[in-house]
């Protein structure tokens, strides 16, 4: 077998065969990097520290709190005639434009009634119907209103519909309302205190429970819509999906916690692992829940202009499971971390755990050797002479050879 030589050129040629290598390599660990996060996000496989960075999810709920409670106080809740009370008409028009709503305004206004300052007029569209809604009125009131409806629409008075709601009627269903909601919130106390017994987790998820309430009401204020039996339907079935939200959350982190002092986790770290198992599939449950609930929405604003219960219970339901699953995770579990990181066992554990990391800090410092300094050895130094080297001809050569003896041939015989 002949060997090559290795010129220049192939010395050139191997390191840009080396690039190419460590290129192609490269683009082999950016694909593997990409597979893994897609495998990562598919088995909810992350390290994000949510309880270490509660303080930015408590400023983030805390300027939401405030603008929701300022617009409560500030406009107030749009209470429907269920609660506040009053009297409903329903009259049939040949068609809606824009100054429906004024003109039918124009006309209770003719009627030269007390008190008509609070009337509320909606259209809709579908059904062309104009809804008009006043205090209540008596009988003869009631009966001059009706006229003057139908005889704007063109019809009869005993077309026009009406619903006449009492203000005692309306306190009891505010009244029936509010005991609802605090039996809900008691009950559900009692539930998670009694199936993780455990007081400090009932509490937190209280804790996230009130703030979706609260958050709830504060943009139903700000957008204006009536408050009605449907919105409270709304409401207390979006507690509920919170509240499977925590239960989630809460029964990973119980599991995570089990026999912690054995570990060399704190509460915080095993809480926070949970909420990392978990967060994807809270994200998914939270986006199958809003794609039909925001159906809901759009098609009671859009086709029905508005009115009856879907706009209402759409609205609640959409606001709550969005930030039920927002609280659960952000809210609740750092407060339970809180909580429990509180607790003299958890202490005495952070401190053991410090002292454990000490400990071995320092066994590992004291097997370190240092490093000795490198010995050189001095390599004997031969003097370069620069005398000439003689040189000696062929005849000297030869004479300093030794000649061999001659023989005469009768020596040589014997």
């Amino acid at each position: 077998m002949s060997q090559q030589s290795t010129s220049p050129d192939d010395v050139l040629t191997g390191d840009l065969n080396v690039e190419q290598l460590d290129a192609g390599s490269t683009s082999r660990a950016r694909k593997a990097d990409h597979m893994s996060f897609a495998h990562r996000l598919y088995v909810s496989d992350f390290d994000i520290d949510f309880i270490g960075k509660r303080a930015i999810w408590f400023a983030i709920s805390g300027v939401l709190l405030v603008a929701c409670v300022v617009g409560l106080f500030w406009r107030g809740l749009n209470l429907g005639i269920e609660f506040k009370g009053g009297t409903q008409f329903k009259v049939e028009v040949a068609s809606i434009t824009q100054g429906t709503i004024g003109d039918y305004q124009q006309v209770v206004t003719d009627t030269g009634l007390p008190d008509m300052n609070a009337t509320t007029i909606t259209t809709m569209t579908n059904t062309s119907t104009v809804v008009v809604e006043v205090r209540t009125l008596t009988t003869d009131e009631t009966t001059t209103l009706r006229d003057a409806l139908a005889a704007k629409a063109g019809t009869t008075p005993e077309k026009v519909g009406y619903t006449l709601v009492g203000p005692s009627w309306g306190s009891q269903v505010t009244q029936k309302g509010i005991q609802a909601l605090v039996i809900f919130l008691v009950l559900v106390a009692l539930l998670i205190g009694l199936y993780f017994r455990n007081w400090k987790m009932s509490a937190a998820a209280m804790i996230g429970l009130i703030h979706d309430l609260i958050v709830t009401v504060g943009i139903y204020a700000l957008v204006g819509f009536a408050v009605t039996p449907a919105t409270i339907t709304g409401v207390l079935t979006i507690l509920g999906y919170s509240l499977y939200d925590n239960v989630v959350v809460f029964d990973k982190v119980r599991e995570n916690t089990t026999d912690l002092t054995r570990s060399d986790q704190t509460y915080t770290q095993a809480a926070d692992k949970a909420v990392n198992q978990v967060f994807v599939r809270s994200i998914n449950t939270t986006i199958i829940a809003v794609l039909p609930v925001a159906a809901i929405l759009f098609a009671g604003v859009t086709y029905l202009g508005g009115q009856g219960p879907l706009p209402d219970l759409g609205l609640a339901m959409l606001v709550g499971i969005i930030t039920g699953a927002w609280s659960s995770i952000f809210i609740a579990t750092p407060i339970l971390a809180i909580l429990k990181e509180a607790e003299p066992g958890m202490r005495a554990h952070r401190e053991a755990l410090a002292k454990r990391a000490a400990r071995s800090a320092a066994r590992i410092s004291a097997t370190v050797v240092p490093a000795e300094a490198p010995v050189t050895l001095a390599s004997p130094v031969i003097p370069v002479t620069s005398a000439p080297v003689p040189v000696r001809t062929t005849d000297e050569v030869a004479a300093g050879r030794p000649q061999p003896v001659r023989q005469s041939r009768s020596q040589r015989k014997k």
